[in-house]
């Protein structure tokens, strides 16, 4: 798969339709809406299809943030394939990863001569996804492919494999569609912005 040109997120006024009256509490503004990513969704899906047409890939998903995307994504796919999931923990309660990785959670699936695509929410500082890379490489898969929905421009991340973002995100903390702050904010239809007033002062934000 070759890598796709990211989309920039636009962070003018007509992106911030939805009303301050009709955002969940503690939202900053809306970053990316509803339609835009459901429009990604179909793109990366036909993209996926090309691909792996003559196989069965098997569909990893990163718990808990990426389930939302992964669902969208393998719901809008047409060809067969077969999902697992692994659950890590870098996170915690705070709005900025430890880079101290936990898994919670490991494959079911063994993978060895399979060919993996791994569903990320967010790449964020890239310390996870670099673990989480080298941990399923070493089990001999036919080759992985990294599908992130989100990729913050941060100049100190870490180099990691990313073949398909949906979108480049400045770096803020952001909600919704399967990211969480503290479990909350998972169910919201869109990408917002958290106002820092959420945060906790011990996120050191």
């Amino acid at each position: 798969m070759t890598q796709k040109s990211e989309d920039q997120v636009d962070t003018s006024e007509q992106h911030l339709t939805i009303p301050a009256e009709l955002r969940a509490e503690g939202v900053a503004r809306v970053l990316i809406p509803e339609r835009d990513i459901q429009h990604e969704i179909q793109v990366i899906a036909r993209e996926l299809d090309e691909e792996y047409a003559d196989d069965k890939p098997l569909v990893v998903g990163v718990l808990k943030g990426a389930v939302t995307f992964m669902v969208d994504v393998m719901n809008a796919m047409t060809i067969p394939l077969e999902i697992d999931f692994m659950a890590i923990s870098s996170y915690g309660k705070a709005t900025k990863s430890s880079g101290v990785v936990r898994i919670m959670k490991d494959l079911n699936e063994e993978i060895e001569g399979r060919r993996v695509i791994l569903v990320e929410d967010i790449v964020d500082s890239g310390l996870t996804l670099k673990y989480l890379l080298d941990l399923l490489e070493r089990r001999n898969p036919r080759d992985i492919r990294v599908v992130a929905l989100l990729k913050k421009n941060k100049s100190d991340a870490e180099k990691v494999q990313v073949d398909r973002v949906a979108f480049e995100i400045p770096d803020e903390f952001v909600v919704g569609y399967g990211l969480d702050y503290a479990e909350a904010y998972r169910n919201l239809p869109y990408v917002a912005i958290l106002d820092p007033s959420v945060y906790s002062t011990s996120d050191g934000e």
